[in-house]
């Protein structure tokens, strides 16, 4: 009898799934499920060809509802609500001490607001169930797993919610943008010629900032043609500078390019690359910081939230000036008036010039993790070595920032004033949503830090 006992225990143990041993706590919470959640949404980004405004309002969505997510098992964080343009307060859990798992949670509130903005989804919800499958393999309790799944699809339908109500999907039906046939303004560019992107991009609701128009930047310098006036100058340094760089300012371009739809030309065959956007860069840097500083569940959603709410809003700044000045771009303009052989080194993307994208948001964010992770913190951004580049070494994130914006210069696709007023235009706009947002409670020092 002795025996058959023991072999029905052990066929229960074999056949029981695994819930409740004490150790799933040391496998579960930490902000490793964070990282390889936001990554997973990041590639189905690049493999959908999202255009970087849209990809960062994807971005700004799933990183907050993560941040919202795990909120209850971090009280010393302050929820957004209230924070955020039209953001209301958040579902909250109704046991005080509930079983609950902030790394459970946080992910799938990544995963279901994310699922519905990106088109592959399944590609997304494959990589969700084999995380699901870890957090059930580490022996976490079956009523810290559904609750705390309970929780995360909670919080992501109140912040798709309040997304449906930003003016995305109004600007979705606009009429398409018309090209301007007067010689001063943009028009599409070799080798696809494709249309203006998000040319409406202004009309979408800010996070954090008032308005589109709060920091406008200086008008443009006026078009000419005179050989003897500013713009042609302009154009001129543009054209001079593409002629003799040096291979560090060719690999400067190349590293910061973040073309998310590279059209290449062999013979008579078009075909396209895939890359990450400028945005993308920069969430994939506050991962590689947040790794590095051994940041937590809460530390590492806050430092991921924070700068995709400012990329967000920059871009919406941003490309409220493009659609407003429409200036020509320097391939354009030098093909006509300078060179009509010469060509940028970079594919010059197909919307206006002025202000500098990469300028605005690569500011902004830097703005943003200097103050989350301090004014001198030297980093390797190893972001583009899955696209076949190296890895480069940064002292800061504001040098990092300033070498993405002159990388449009050495690249061809921007002239100097686009570059030196959007780092202005970046630097307002992560400065002001850097004060605004208030991620801590009272006692701390990055509390105080950002409220400065």
């Amino acid at each position: 009898m002795k025996m058959i006992f023991l072999l029905v225990f052990c066929c229960v143990l074999v056949t029981t799934p695994v819930f409740a041993t004490k150790d799933w706590r040391h496998t579960t919470e930490n902000a490793a499920f964070v990282h390889r959640a936001i990554k997973n949404v990041t590639d189905i980004i690049v493999f959908d060809i999202y255009s970087p405004p849209v990809a960062s309002r994807t971005y700004a969505y799933t990183t907050i509802a993560g941040y919202e997510a795990a909120l209850p098992a971090n009280p010393g964080y302050r929820s957004f609500a209230g924070q955020l343009t039209g953001l209301n307060p958040l579902p909250v859990l109704t046991s005080e001490k509930p079983a609950f798992s902030a790394s459970l949670s946080a992910v799938t509130a990544i995963v279901h607001v994310a699922k519905t903005m990106i088109i592959s989804e399944q590609k997304l919800v494959t990589a969700y169930e084999q995380l699901l499958k870890e957090f059930e393999q580490s022996g976490m309790p079956k009523e810290t797993y559904q609750n705390s799944i309970a929780y995360g699809k909670m919080v992501s339908v109140h912040i798709l919610a309040w997304a449906a109500k930003d003016n995305y999907r109004q600007t979705r039906s606009l009429p398409r943008y018309s090209i301007i046939e007067e010689p001063d303004t943009w028009k599409p560019t070799p080798p696809a010629y494709i249309k203006a992107i998000e040319p409406h991009w202004s009309r979408i609701r800010p996070f954090v900032i008032d308005s589109a128009q709060q920091f406008t930047p200086p008008p443009p310098t006026k078009f000419s043609t005179d050989t003897s006036a500013p713009f042609y100058q302009e154009a001129l340094s543009v054209y001079k500078a593409g002629l003799k760089l040096t291979p560090r300012q060719e690999e400067l371009a190349n590293f910061w390019d973040c073309n998310p739809f590279k059209m290449n030309v062999r013979g008579h065959v078009l075909f396209a690359t895939k890359k990450i956007s400028p945005g993308g860069h920069w969430i994939n840097i506050t991962a590689l910081c947040s790794k590095k500083a051994g940041a937590g569940i809460a530390q590492s959603l806050e430092a991921y939230a924070s700068v995709a709410i400012a990329i967000a809003d920059g871009f919406i700044s941003c490309w409220d000036e493009k659609y407003r000045s429409n200036v020509i771009r320097p391939e354009t303009y030098i093909n006509q008036y300078i060179d009509p052989n010469w060509q940028p080194l970079l594919q010059t993307p197909p919307f206006p010039e002025y202000t500098s994208g990469h300028s605005v948001i690569s500011t902004a964010a830097a703005i943003m993790l200097s103050r989350l992770f301090g004014e001198h913190f030297n980093f390797t951004d190893s972001s583009e070595m899955e696209f076949g580049l190296p890895a480069r070494k940064f002292k800061s994130f504001k040098d990092a920032a300033a070498e993405a914006a002159i990388s449009r210069y050495y690249g061809g696709i921007h002239y100097m004033p686009a570059i030196e007023n959007g780092i202005k235009e970046g630097g307002q706009v992560g400065t002001y949503v850097s004060r605004k947002l208030v991620t801590r409670k009272e006692n701390s020092t990055v509390t105080a830090a950002m409220s400065k």
